[in-house]
């Protein structure tokens, strides 16, 4: 019997071999998550080192699992930095501009610089294959 698509420890295999209901299902599975914490992201009361470790041990874990199988496209490794990116911005807030005095949001940018120097600071080892990958959508 064959079958069009069937779900093997957690992943989601297909007859054509495509990751595009995968990451779909991934990143659905990252997005609860992500609304299950995202009060403690936002808090004032814990410092941004804790809140990149919560990210890095309950969420990434659960969008990248399976990822060292993943063969990406440039539309699904954009779709995973999205998801990135709006926990960064959850965790690290938005700016007041210096000139205009008003808030705005982080660049794609200042995100990934933000995330990198809160590891630095904090001792954490920046792993290569931190996701599993060598797209380096989330790196």
């Amino acid at each position: 019997m064959r079958v069009e698509e069937f779900k093997y420890l957690g992943t989601t295999l297909t007859n054509q071999n495509s990751i595009a209901e995968e990451i779909k299902s991934r990143l659905g599975s990252g997005s609860a998550c992500y609304h299950l914490v995202q009060n403690l992201l936002s808090s004032r009361l814990l410092s941004k080192n804790l809140k990149i470790k919560i990210y890095r041990t309950i969420i990434l874990p659960v969008v990248l699992y399976g990822c060292e199988t993943w063969s990406l496209t440039l539309w699904e490794e954009r779709k995973l930095r999205v998801f990135k990116h709006m926990v960064l911005r959850r965790i690290f807030g938005p700016r007041r501009d210096e000139v205009t005095r008003e808030w705005r949001r982080l660049h794609n940018e200042e995100l990934n610089d933000l995330y990198y120097l809160t590891q630095y600071c904090a001792g954490d080892k920046i792993e290569k294959n931190e996701m599993g990958w060598a797209c380096g959508a989330y790196g």
